[in-house]
């Protein structure tokens, strides 16, 4: 997840319209995220400045930073609660709201640098046991200092400590700005699908120095979603926020659904000061702001995304000064028609009033030959098989990724692999929009107790090129929702369901749609060993660059079935 610097400087230009102005912005952009930490330092010491250990409800102190601006006080506070540091949140975004005569608060999660207790990564944040996101914004709100107007701002990882604290409902949370984050760390975080996220939440906790043996042990006591789940879960039907939310996202982001799941928890199910404030913007993104990244060439203003500017939006919510954010839609997203094509006219930025936008949810056919469409299948469609092979899985190019390549690639390589099933439609003879969640149903079975199976939507242009749009897993052990395991009876044939998320896309005239199926996604998502062990890893827990020698793993033959009995189906949100 990324730091603070390394996205918040984007978010900057689009409060301004001079596309020269932009340009030259952009370069400074580049300077300040290769700025070294002691000139961070000395921005930050340039600001009135104390320090607190700021008791939680069981006694636990975190280490809670806090700069001035210039002038009396008291100030409007906006509190970045960071698991890179709350020491470090002084960059040139932070000194801009400074700048405006706002106070600006960090702090280290429970356990964190120079906070006591136990580091568990954000466990300590949500609406559990411990409650530290509503003690420190209560603590804040009565101190000398504070109008009594709090909000909170961060992507990534304090985009999640957010998303925490928007599920607790904190009485003196005035608002909200968060950026990229999980809504659901359960599903969204460590285990898509019921698969664990392999290069997302293993590959991060060890980068950013957590304790893996306590993690993974955690992980165990709940592989399941339970009651400790539920706590850390927006989308929960009893968790009502309960303050104005901005979240930002985009498409290719990891944790693209979350935006729009908190969106519709604030707006939808929300408290009084909650239902009426929420906005949401989707970009066709990655994890942050970028018109360039994987084989993707986008127009400049996918870098100017509207209302996106927290200055303005603090300024709203906290200072009460009329402005834009006052007349803002509650929707702003972007609809991709050509990654290729910065000049196609199909790429733009959009309004709605609600999400989801008015869709019919059209499915689109798997056929025995490989073929797709929207006529549904034959009766004695015979089913396709493949060998799926723990030890040689597909490997990851492009999706939804954080430290991997991320962003649309061509996949032509990847499809012509034997675990591959491709199916594809015939050229479109029309543009076709797809807006709004996709899923799909497949019938299938497999020789064994336990495997993983997995989809890949792609948009193959005339000239043959396979572009992946969304992707997702299932592990079909968990067929029925993952608070129960139902381990797999060897050929049976099962319904499964894949969740891909999200998306805006014009599948243009000529082009094709296609679905990938197979059994691993790797190391985007762990391998099913297919032995029925429910968490076996395929790397060394404490150096996730280096194999597990002790894991055992067997083949499985997998079978996609197509046919009238059995229609497997790509689910497409159509947009006429």
């Amino acid at each position: 997840m990324l730091g603070i610097s390394e996205v918040t400087a984007l978010l900057f230009l689009s409060s301004f319209n001079s596309t020269g102005l932009v340009s030259a912005l952009a370069l400074f952009v580049l300077a300040v995220d290769l700025m070294p930490a002691v000139a961070a330092q000395q921005s930050a010491n340039k600001w009135r400045h104390s320090f607190e250990m700021v008791p939680m409800r069981d006694g636990v102190r975190l280490a809670t930073y806090i700069w001035f601006p210039k002038g009396d006080g008291p100030y409007p506070v906006v509190l970045i609660r960071t698991p890179y540091g709350g020491a470090g949140v002084i960059d040139w975004q932070t000194e801009r709201l400074l700048e405006n005569g706002y106070c600006i608060v960090g702090q280290d999660p429970r356990g964190r640098f120079k906070s006591e207790g136990s580091a568990l990564a954000f466990m300590a944040d949500g609406w559990g046991e411990h409650k530290d996101g509503v003690d420190t914004v209560e603590w804040i709100a009565k101190q000398p200092w504070c109008t009594g107007k709090v909000g909170t701002w961060g992507v990534s990882g304090p985009g999640i400590t957010q998303m925490l604290m928007a599920g607790a409902a904190p009485s003196r949370l005035a608002c909200q700005h968060i950026g990229i984050a999980a809504a659901d760390l359960y599903h969204q975080a460590f285990f898509q699908g019921g698969e664990l996220r392999l290069e997302l939440a293993i590959y991060w906790l060890q980068r950013n120095g957590y304790d893996m043996q306590a993690h993974a042990k955690l992980v165990m006591e709940h592989r399941l979603y339970d009651e400790f789940w539920r706590q850390l879960n927006l989308n929960e039907p009893n968790v009502r926020p309960n303050a104005p939310m901005l979240n930002w996202s985009g498409w290719y982001d990891i944790f693209s659904q979350g935006a729009i799941d908190a969106f519709i928890a604030g707006k939808h199910r929300g408290g009084p000061k909650a239902r009426h404030d929420q906005i949401l913007i989707m970009g066709p993104w990655p994890h942050g702001i970028a018109k360039d990244f994987g084989q993707a060439h986008l127009p400049f203003e996918v870098l100017t995304p509207p209302m996106i500017d927290c200055l303005a939006y603090f300024d709203y919510y906290l200072k009460g000064i009329k402005n834009e954010v006052a007349n803002a839609k509650p929707v702003y997203y972007y609809t991709i028609g050509d990654i290729t094509d910065p000049e196609c006219k199909l790429n733009r930025w959009r309004a709605a009033d609600d999400w989801p936008v008015p869709c019919n949810y059209t499915p689109m056919y798997l056929h025995a030959d490989g073929t797709m469409s929207f006529n549904k299948p034959a009766a004695n469609g015979q089913p396709r098989s493949f060998i799926y092979d723990p030890k040689n899985p597909v490997p990851t190019l492009g999706g939804n990724n954080l430290f991997l390549e991320k962003g649309p690639f061509d996949n032509r390589e990847l499809e012509k692999r034997s675990d591959v099933l491709v199916y594809t439609s015939a050229p479109l003879t029309e543009d076709l929009e797809v807006t709004g969640r996709v899923k799909v149903k497949l019938f299938v079975s497999t020789s064994c107790t336990d495997t993983d199976f997995t989809a890949k939507l792609c948009d193959v242009y005339p000239d043959g090129r396979s572009f992946n749009v969304l992707d997702g897993i299932v592990r079909p052990r968990f067929r029925n929702g993952c608070t129960k395991d139902e381990p797999l009876q060897p050929g049976k044939i099962y319904e499964v369901e894949i969740d891909l998320w999200s998306t805006s896309w014009v599948f243009r005239k000529g082009h094709c749609i296609r679905l990938d199926v197979s059994s691993s996604n790797y190391p985007r998502f762990e391998s099913n060993p297919n032995t029925g062990e429910l968490f076996a890893l395929s790397v060394d827990l404490n150096d996730p660059l280096k194999p597990n020698p002790n894991r055992r793993t067997i083949k499985a033959r997998n079978t996609v079935y197509a046919d009238a009995v059995h229609p497997s189906c790509v689910i497409l949100p159509v947009v006429k």
